[in-house]
């Protein structure tokens, strides 16, 4: 299952680059980068520093959604990956909506899409997620993203035939003459907690919202562009290894952020 999994998502990664690439075919794109700092870090050394660069775009078949993280670990060294690490993810989705040229909107559900993410990075990071989703249209938010995977994933870790629920929002609050922005995503690996032949990846909940001011609109110097806050972290069991009174893997924390889009 794994192959079949991995041959899947890699044509999908070429299809949705490919495409998003030829400007006849890109229907819009943003950019940005990111700098949070924050501290009570689980797992890993307490305090971080993290410059993120993300980009999300929309094209004739689907949607695409790529981050990359360098974490520091403010001279501290981490056991595995020393001062520094990285991690990302690479998430296209294709619209079955927009390859039928069909309107599959029923309830709540504005569209149904295959949605795929690859994870990598330093250690023993990799995995393959593939599985249904479906944008919801839920008053008051900018969108709601509902995605259902199969998680498989690599090296030591067991995670085949699990499965991952992954929601993703964005809500605006208008606030005097600017905006804040409520947005993020929340990753539950609903049950794993078998042990198998190539370890043990348990059960986890990752919830990760961010809250921003829109600093640029409130300085007159463009609206979605620059914005200040904070973003929260709470990691149960986090990368999947079981919380217990010898090692602490429940993650509870926030981080200053600045986030410049382009």
């Amino acid at each position: 299952m794994r192959i079949t999994n991995s041959l899947i998502l890699a044509s999908g990664l070429l299809a949705a680059s490919t495409a998003a690439s030829a400007g006849d075919l890109l229907q819009w794109q943003n950019n940005s980068l990111t700098y949070l700092w924050g501290k009570n870090f689980a797992v890993n050394p307490s305090i971080q520093q993290t410059v993120t660069f993300e980009h999300a775009d929309a094209w004739k078949y689907g949607d695409n959604f790529i981050f990359v993280d360098k974490i520091f670990y403010n001279g501290d060294k981490d056991f595995n990956n020393g001062p520094n690490t990285y991690y990302g993810e690479i998430s296209p989705r294709l619209s079955f909506g927009k390859i039928f040229d069909q309107k599959l909107a029923f309830g709540p559900v504005k569209d149904v899409l295959l949605a795929m993410t690859y994870e990598f990075g330093e250690g023993d990071t990799e995995s393959y997620l593939i599985g249904p989703g479906f944008d919801l249209d839920i008053p008051g938010f900018d969108y709601f993203q509902l995605n259902f995977y199969q998680r498989n994933t690599e090296g030591s870790r067991a995670g085949d035939n699990v499965w991952q629920i992954t929601p993703v929002w964005s809500y605006t609050i208008p606030v005097g003459k600017s905006d804040i922005l409520i947005d993020g995503f929340m990753d539950w690996v609903v049950d794993n907690d078998a042990t198998s032949r190539r370890g043990t990846y348990h059960a986890n909940l990752h919830f990760n919202p961010q809250v921003k001011y829109d600093l640029g609109k409130a300085l007159n110097w463009g609206e979605k562009q620059l914005y200040v806050g904070f973003e929260y972290d709470y990691w149960k069991n986090k990368y999947g290894i079981k919380d217990s009174d010898a090692f602490d893997t429940d993650q509870n924390t926030a981080s200053f952020l600045v986030k410049a889009h382009f």
